[in-house]
Order: structure tokens, then C-alpha cells, then sequence
């Protein structure tokens, strides 16, 4: 009897303790997982299947293995469905397509709503005027998003966003991408978002498609209050053609570019205020600490920002997006 009182104690502290446990750390043994495989050796044929099997509401983490291949498919995560783990097989042998166009909102090949989602190893691409085996389809060119990110608390490992005008929508919540690989030519990375961009490649293809300079980010930090904006930290920027590093999308736009390797793909100006030129001093765009062929400075616009050491640290370290230690919480490593 006494033994029975102890297991039957257990049991209701278990139940009792379960839900807790799960939303304070919903990883380690709290999981799921699935696989997707084209051929049929999987527990699904296409990616929006296996996310669409995720229960609403979902409170522990859940697996969602993809293996190589072209999935030719839209991806949609909807806001219900949190702790999603999308691991492909590796960006350059993973890789999901479609080319919608002309709607920012319409148009992702790839979009997650929700909070808590983590990508890695993977490639999502709208192929909309993108180059292929050297060739550009000639259309006229208009918005095509390859990857939305409106959920807090994401985070993208080794993934590759590939297109040519408004590339990946860093919409809004705090974002970390780590080894990423952006590939466009026009505000190809745009939106709200408070993110850090980490040892990510980001190639320009305004070569391929314009006569004169691309822009790479175009950001949406609306008033000065706004903690969000993109940093970049030892990035490399290279590829066709020149570009301006950014352009502001809203009045408060803040860019800041930290230890990064910039080609001669950059242009002198480094920046451009497009149509907040009567707004160039709420503007924060900056650079630090920058190496390479397009990293001279002599020539930059002369409302760029000269952010002191101290300031810039703010920005460059994790704490930037990572105050409640989230990234520390995450289910798979970088």
C-alpha cells in the first residue's frame, strides 16, 4: 500500500507539473518529429503537409525533417502553429521553388507567422526572374518574396533565400540568421524586423538585371522609440553589378553593418535616402569596423552615421535580440 501511495503521488505531481514544464522548455523529450521524402519513403510528400499535421496550438517542439531534393511548393506557417523545426537535408541539395509576383503579400514561397520557428540547411527561392544556369527571364520586374518572417523568436541556420527584388520580408520580432545565404538585387532584405544577421553570405545579382546600382536592405523602423533594425556581423557582401547598402523603407531606418568583408560591389555612396531625403538625419545607417574593397568610407553620404564604439556594441552583440535568452532555449544548435 505504501509503495501504491508513492507511484499514485508521483503520477499526480507528473500531471500536474507536465504543462508547466512544456511552457517553460518545450524541447528535450516534449517532441515530435516527421520526415518528408518526394519518392514516398517518408511520412509525407510535400513540406506544407507535414506542417499542416502540426496539432493548433502546439506547445513542444516539432520536428519536421525534409530530404534532398526540388520541392516545387508554397510554405505557409500560420500563427497557431508554434515551435515548428524545418532541418533539410543541407541549402544547396534542399531546395524549395515557386515564382508568384507583383504582391508582397501574396507572393512567398515560404512563410511563417508563428513564433518560435526554426529553420536549417535548406533553400527557399522565388524563381521569378531569377537567374538560371546564367540566364535572367526577362519580365518585367516586380516584388517576389522568397521567405516571410512575421513570428518572434525565429531563427534560420545555414538556410538560403534566393530572388531578385524583395528577397526575404524580415517583417517583424526578433530574428537571428546565422550562416544564411540572401541572394537579390532590389531591397532583396526588407521589412521591421529586430534581427541579426550572423556570418551570413549576402550576394548581389544586380548585374544580371539592372543597368544601374541594386539595394540591398530597405528596413521599417518607424519612430525613434523602435528598438528594431538589421545588424550585420561578419558578413561578406559580393557578386554582380554595384549596390547601395540600403535605402530606408520607413523615417527611422536603421542598418548597421559590423566587421564585414564589403567588395567592390558596394558603391562609394554606401547609402541612399530615396524618398526620406528630408528625413536624413533620423536615419541611423552605419558601419564599423568593415574590411575589404568596398569598405572606404571617404566617399560615403554625409548624413551616415558615426556611432561610437560603445554604441555600436549595443547593437552587435546577441543581447540586441536575445535579452530573455531565447536562442540559449533552442532546440538545435547553429
Amino acid at each position: 500500500m505504501g509503495t501504491h501511495r508513492i507511484i499514485i503521488g508521483l503520477v499526480a505531481l507528473c500531471c500536474f507539473c507536465l504543462p508547466h514544464l512544456i511552457e517553460a522548455k518545450p524541447f528535450g523529450v516534449y517532441h515530435q518529429q516527421v520526415f518528408v521524402d518526394q519518392s514516398g519513403h517518408g511520412n509525407f510528400t510535400t513540406i506544407q503537409k507535414a506542417i499542416d499535421s502540426v496539432p493548433k496550438d502546439n506547445s513542444y517542439w516539432f520536428f519536421i525533417n525534409v530530404n534532398a531534393g526540388l520541392y516545387r511548393e508554397k510554405i505557409k506557417i500560420p500563427s497557431d502553429k508554434q515551435f515548428i523545426v524545418i532541418i533539410g537535408a543541407g541549402k544547396r541539395i534542399t531546395r524549395v521553388e515557386w515564382g508568384d509576383h507583383n504582391s508582397i503579400d501574396k507572393s512567398p514561397t515560404f512563410a511563417t507567422e508563428a513564433n518560435n520557428t526554426v529553420v536549417k540547411s535548406i533553400t527557399f527561392a522565388n524563381s521569378y526572374n531569377f537567374p538560371s544556369k546564367g540566364k535572367v527571364n526577362k519580365n518585367p520586374r516586380k516584388a517576389a518574396v522568397a521567405g516571410f518572417i512575421g513570428g518572434d523568436k525565429s531563427a534560420f541556420y545555414s538556410v538560403g533565400f534566393a530572388g531578385i527584388q524583395d528577397t526575404l520580408w524580415d517583417s517583424g520580432g526578433r530574428h537571428y540568421f546565422h550562416r544564411c545565404t540572401i541572394q537579390g538585387a532590389v531591397d532583396f532584405i526588407f521589412g521591421s524586423g529586430q534581427s541579426i544577421y550572423q556570418s551570413c553570405v549576402i550576394q548581389v545579382l544586380a548585374g544580371h538585371v539592372l543597368e544601374g546600382p541594386g539595394y540591398i536592405t530597405s528596413q521599417g523602423r518607424n519612430k525613434s522609440e523602435d528598438t528594431n533594425g538589421f545588424v550585420f556581423i561578419n558578413c561578406l557582401v559580393f557578386g554582380t553589378g554595384t549596390a547601395f547598402l540600403g535605402r530606408p523603407w520607413r523615417s527611422y531606418s536603421r542598418v548597421i553593418f559590423y566587421n564585414s568583408n564589403l567588395t567592390n560591389v558596394v558603391v562609394p555612396e554606401g547609402w541612399n535616402s530615396s524618398n526620406y531625403w528630408e528625413h536624413e538625419n533620423q536615419l541611423t545607417f552605419a558601419e564599423y569596423g568593415c574590411f575589404g574593397s568596398g569598405s572606404n568610407t571617404e566617399k560615403r553620404v554625409k548624413w551616415v552615421k558615426k556611432l561610437s564604439e560603445s554604441s555600436v556594441q549595443s547593437f552587435a552583440d546577441l543581447s540586441f535580440i536575445n535579452r530573455d535568452e531565447w536562442i540559449q532555449d533552442l532546440p538545435i544548435p547553429a
